[in-house]
């Protein structure tokens, strides 16, 4: 029982070793926190361009003086998609719709076109003459005037998905009037 008691207390008074027992303890917790914060800071940065892409396209259509032509619209959203860079702007969905708002507040889209895949097109999620959801705020501005609605959106996929694995989508939309006034026609 002596033997037992002596080895116990040469055990406690053994200092050898304690910082690698230490560091054993903490590495994995400082690189899930590494880890993490690389993945955090990696979708903020991806949602910061999504905002970008989204806010790029509807300003350039609305600077537009009455008239936007086809092959403008689709220079503007190649334009809005080197935001991306570094990272592959084919999966951003880029649309914008043009809503015309009377005077009782009601917003029904104009004309409407989205590009993906380096693809333009003019088939959407919004339907010309249906109605679009605008913010309040933003009806209440624009009564009998026309309101350009930008919206980017992408499926972000964790860099190593260890924290999450799931894709995260983004979405960003902006609302501009048009700064010539009136209205802005697609031909």
């Amino acid at each position: 029982m002596r033997a037992l008691f002596i080895l116990a207390a040469r055990f406690w008074r053994a200092r050898a070793g304690v910082a690698a027992v230490e560091f054993a303890l903490v590495v994995p917790i400082m690189l899930a926190v590494y880890v993490g914060a690389m993945e955090a800071s990696a979708l903020i940065s991806m949602d910061r361009k999504v905002q970008s892409v989204a806010g790029a396209v509807g300003d350039l259509v609305a600077r537009s003086d009455k008239t936007l032509t086809t092959s403008q619209i689709q220079d503007y959203f190649r334009a809005a998609s080197g935001i991306m860079t570094p990272y592959s702007p084919e999966p951003v969905l880029q649309v914008v719709t043009a809503v015309s708002v009377d005077a009782d507040g009601n917003a029904i889209v104009a004309w409407t076109r989205q590009f993906t895949n380096g693809q333009y097109s003019a088939t959407t999620p919004h339907q010309v003459g249906e109605p679009f959801p605008l913010p309040a705020e933003m009806t209440a501005i624009s009564r009998n005037q026309m309101v350009i609605a930008a919206e980017a959106s992408y499926s972000y996929r964790p860099l190593f998905g260890i924290f999450f694995n799931q894709a995260i989508d983004l979405y960003r939309s902006n609302f501009f009037l048009p700064r010539f006034g009136g209205t802005i026609t697609l031909n």
